[in-house]
């Protein structure tokens, strides 16, 4: 797969923080429970997450920036989750599933180590389309911290 990064990466950027904007203004705060797991994770302001219930996670309008989402798989039908900064999304039936939550709040960590989307995004796309989505050290990391209970 060949991807222009320099042109799909701002392009990226802009719909990512327009997703984060919406669910951290519309979405939940974390139970007691969700704020323990994103601590044993590592995040750092586990307080600014939150966690929109959407019934497919979106799907970026621009047809560049959709089709190099399907072809990497950073964006599929069979995802269930996805972060973008302190944001986190789930599909109906994930909002409670602990080695979900886990994966993601470990991205939100990140995302934190990064300072902002715009910084973290393009390390991210630039491992998925290197390597591919399963070997992405980012994703590496987040399966590792992937807890079953609490």
């Amino acid at each position: 797969m060949n991807f222009d990064l320099q042109i799909l990466v701002p392009k990226a950027i802009v719909w990512a923080e327009a997703q984060s904007e919406i669910a951290l203004r519309d979405g939940r705060p974390l139970t007691e429970q969700s704020l323990s797991i994103a601590q044993r994770v590592g995040v750092a302001s586990p307080e600014r997450i939150r966690i929109l219930d959407v019934l497919r996670l979106p799907m970026p309008d621009d047809p560049q920036l959709k089709q190099a989402a399907l072809a990497t798989g950073l964006l599929s039908p069979k995802m269930v989750g996805l972060t973008l900064g302190h944001a986190v999304l789930v599909c109906p039936g994930y909002g409670q599933d602990i080695r979900l939550l886990s994966h993601e709040f470990r991205h939100v960590h990140q995302y934190e180590q990064a300072g902002s989307i715009a910084d973290f995004l393009p390390v991210y796309l630039q491992q998925i389309v290197t390597v591919g989505y399963d070997n992405a050290p980012f994703e590496l990391d987040a399966r590792t911290h992937e807890l079953r209970h609490t």
